[in-house]
């Protein structure tokens, strides 16, 4: 396995990943042909009657749809293969392939976890105005199996979206001016480039630093550029040579980044440390007084409970959704202690300062 790490392997992808061995690989990006099927249609642009670039490339040509669907099969059987039990497998495609890919990848025994619309903000036209422009396209994220266990980053991801939950509508340009690949005459090297935005927050969400990530249509290499940037390992499988070699030089030119400027510590992999801890180690106290980020003032009784004059007594978590009329609330986001003086300290500042003597102490033993 350590041969193919961070390398780009030429030839036919279900060929090549045939030579990996089972369960090693910790995710796919996939960006299959298309089967758009456009023969020797040009489209010309309205304003100047310019021809426009179109997917006509050889690997986009299928002799029918059977054989498309034959295609698919191998390559997603093969992936399935090579993926850990708890990998991600994340596919891509327009609305061509989409529903047959998802469908396929179902047959196949993947577990669907979402959809993600990719809407992009700077869409190419319908140039015949006889249709919407299509200004998305659909990444299915996937398990091999239903297990219940996968990478999800989500404290990165709210991070990244300034502090809220990451939604499923991606708004991200298409790949257009020094990102994009030209060949020596100044043309688009590649029609179906990605943007490294995109890939920066599909690797950011299911992997974690070193996992090895496979894409079996590697073309110039946006997959391997990111997961190298971000401490990722790469398996690249591409069979023309023009594009392996554009994508050998722009792997050669990425630097790694700082990833603790990006990443965030999962708050379920952290040292669990209870209400009624931070009472015992004299960091709060009994009749102490707790401020809510509405202004709403309990306070700690013995049994690390919270007493509201009207509502009762309950727990840090109850109290604070009983207070905001929801279901369901982490009291932890919500209160605050306060001091002789009348600072206020969030308690989930507490508890990490609680968690960091932990720490220390596990260290030190």
């Amino acid at each position: 396995m350590r041969e193919y790490l961070n390398s780009i392997l030429q030839g036919d992808c279900i060929a090549r990943m045939r030579e990996i061995p089972s369960a090693s690989v910790d995710a796919v990006f996939a960006d299959p042909p298309y089967n758009l099927q456009l023969g020797e249609k040009t489209l010309y642009r309205p304003e100047d009657q310019t021809a426009a670039r179109a997917v006509r490339d050889e690997w986009d040509c299928f002799e029918s749809d059977e054989a498309y669907e034959r295609f698919t099969r191998d390559w997603l059987s093969e992936c399935r293969r090579v993926l850990k039990p708890a990998g991600a497998m994340w596919v891509i495609g327009s609305y061509h392939n989409i529903f047959k890919l998802g469908a396929l990848m179902q047959d196949a025994g993947f577990w669907i976890l979402n959809d993600i619309i990719w809407v992009k903000t700077n869409p190419m036209p319908n140039f015949r105005g006889t249709r919407f422009t299509n200004a998305h396209e659909t990444l299915l994220w996937a398990t091999p199996e239903k297990t219940g266990k996968y990478t999800f980053n989500y404290d990165t991801l709210k991070k990244l979206n300034g502090g809220k939950q990451m939604r499923s509508d991606w708004h991200i340009d298409i790949c257009l001016g020094a990102e994009r690949l030209k060949d020596k005459e100044g043309k688009t090297l590649h029609s179906t480039q990605k943007p490294a935005e995109l890939l920066r927050r599909v690797i950011l969400s299911s992997t974690r630093k070193g996992d090895v990530i496979l894409d079996p249509f590697f073309g110039t290499g946006t997959t391997g550029a990111v997961a190298k940037e971000l401490g990722r390992n790469f398996i690249g499988i591409e069979q023309s040579h023009e594009y392996i070699h554009a994508a050998q030089r722009r792997l050669d030119a990425v630097r790694s980044v700082d990833l603790s400027s990006i990443e965030v510590a999962a708050k379920r992999e952290e040292i669990k440390i209870a209400f009624k801890e931070l009472i015992d180690a004299g960091l709060l106290k009994t009749g102490q007084t707790l401020v809510g980020a509405k202004g709403d003032r309990v306070m700690i009784t013995r049994d690390a409970q919270l007493q509201h004059t009207l509502l009762g007594k309950a727990s840090i978590h109850v109290m604070a959704a009983r207070l905001q009329r929801c279901a369901a609330f982490n009291g932890w986001d919500y209160w605050s202690a306060e001091k002789r003086n009348g600072d206020l300290v969030p308690i989930d500042e507490i508890r990490k300062y609680a968690r960091s003597v932990r720490t220390g102490m596990k260290k030190a033993a």
